[in-house]
């Protein structure tokens, strides 16, 4: 009996989420239940050649900080994330395709991450790493070109999905507690104190549970 009761604890942690506004845009409105009409999208992007890009803080919080604004441009939602050296898991909800939703995400975090190589000497060799050939010409390429996508149906399904992503920095010894974690949205979905300063805010509230 208590096996169960943990059980379904675990798997519906956001029974609350109604009454928490967590949401990064108060003024959106509209709800929607996870389901095969109304998918969400489970991408786990690696860096070009899995270089540890973001193996600094300030390089994580650049890409967090390029994922809110890919959000506002693309007018999606982002659930939750995870921000790993070499990869990121990120959740995404909304209209857009999901080829649209990763033009979005990859494509301004890849601008930003190479004006920040570019604007410092210390980062040139980085920089000179994520070089590529492209008609006679040079090009820099942050992301491997085929990144991981999953559809999401159901809210076992998400469950499943952001429990996987937030053990990740445990699993990896980069954390003790998932929560432990700065650059994931672990204390949002395990209803944590929230840092004065999160990294990235998650739209939790714009998801109608059933639970």
């Amino acid at each position: 009996m208590r096996r169960s009761l943990l059980r379904r604890w675990l798997l519906r942690p956001l029974g609350l989420a109604r009454n928490l506004d967590l949401t990064y845009n108060p003024q959106k409105e509209s709800m929607a239940f996870i389901s095969k009409d109304t998918p969400c999208y489970f991408f786990t992007t690696v860096t070009n050649s899995r270089l540890p890009i973001f193996r600094t803080d300030e390089f994580k919080q650049i890409l967090c900080t390029a994922y809110d604004e890919a959000r506002r441009s693309g007018n999606f939602s982002i659930h939750a994330f995870c921000v790993m050296p070499d990869h990121s898991h990120i959740v995404t909800g909304g209209e857009l395709s999901p080829s649209n939703t990763l033009r979005y995400l990859n494509g301004i975090s890849a601008r930003r991450i190479v004006d920040k190589l570019k604007s410092e000497p210390k980062y040139l060799p980085s920089l000179h790493k994520l070089k590529v050939q492209a008609r006679g010409d040079h090009k820099y390429s942050v992301w491997q070109h085929h990144p991981n996508t999953y559809i999401i149906t159901s809210e076992r399904m998400m469950m499943q999905k952001v429990n996987y992503m937030h053990k990740n920095p445990v699993e990896a010894g980069l954390a003790e507690a998932m929560e432990d974690f700065r650059f994931s949205s672990a204390r949002y979905w395990l209803r944590k104190p929230i840092l004065n300063d999160e990294p990235l805010a998650v739209d939790m509230k714009t998801i109608d549970w059933r639970a």
